[in-house]
């Protein structure tokens, strides 16, 4: 678990010393548009704010989903922005259960980046200490030279998650409702891939907004076998669910499309109930 996650004690304890580490805020939600005035409000001090919309997503391609994965150029030129370091640990966290921050946790895993955690319980969990918060903007105090490649956490294209129920396990992180088709509030079409299995990112989470132990974990996701995939809306909290699949200790691979990309394409059956 602490190769994935880090606990509010454990985060204070590493700042409280001479290691070095880079703190991020990811506060983001959908439909939300406040994550930098709710980070200059109150963030944990001197961790820099991240813009999922911005930052960790390409711009807006045909097929490519809402939030398409960000060129390496211009990932790493806002990793050196945000101060990430070769050598030196990551933490990122966001308010809301680490449904924003895992975006990061997984951009910047999949583009080479060691040492990057999430903080278990966000700010929820940080500020439950009493411990202290910082307002205003911070930049990072040392420049980044964090070198990025890609490629280093396995990913789907829309052909290989159609096939992949076939011979492992597909997962649909989003609401259960958005799932069965029921509603469908942002993307063209209602209902999920043909032959994905429900598993909204909700059930990660304990009822303090932590992560549910490994053993737990292990419990809920018994049912998967094979090769593991994972979409959501636009792959932004599909990477939650990998996360959680980690602390179980089961890799997975994210369709970064998504069903935004997947729903947009006429031609793509779809799945109801």
């Amino acid at each position: 678990m602490s190769e994935v996650l880090i606990s509010a004690d454990e985060l204070s304890a590493v700042l409280r010393s001479d290691t070095g580490v880079t703190l991020l805020d990811v506060r983001w939600a959908l439909g939300a548009t406040d994550g930098r005035e709710q980070y200059e409000r109150a963030h944990i001090p001197g961790a820099v704010f991240v813009d999922l919309d911005t930052e960790l997503a390409g711009p807006h391609a045909p097929g490519a989903g809402r939030h398409p994965l960000p060129a390496t150029a211009d990932l790493q030129a806002a990793a050196r922005r945000w101060g990430v370091r070769r050598g030196v640990p990551v933490v990122v966290y966001d308010n809301t259960g680490g449904l924003a921050a895992a975006r990061a946790w997984w951009l910047l895993r999949a583009w080479g980046v060691t040492g990057v955690r999430l903080l278990d319980g966000g700010l929820k969990a940080w500020r439950a200490g009493e411990r202290p918060v910082s307002e205003g903007n911070e930049t990072a105090a040392v420049p980044g030279d964090v070198e990025l490649t890609p490629g280093h956490l396995p990913t789907l294209t829309a052909d290989e998650a159609a096939a992949l129920p076939g011979t492992g396990t597909l997962l649909d992180a989003r609401a259960a409702e958005r799932y069965r088709g029921e509603v469908e509030p942002v993307d063209p079409r209602a209902g999920h891939i043909p032959g994905a299995v429900s598993a909204p990112t909700t059930g990660n989470l304990d009822a303090d907004g932590r992560f549910r132990p490994a053993e737990q974990l292990r419990e809920r996701f018994a049912g998967v076998t094979g090769p593991v995939g994972v979409y959501c809306g636009s792959g932004v909290t599909a990477a939650h669910e990998i996360v959680a699949l980690a602390v179980a200790g089961i890799d997975a691979a994210l369709y970064p499309g998504s069903w935004s990309a997947w729903s947009s394409d006429p031609d793509r059956p779809v799945a109801t109930g």
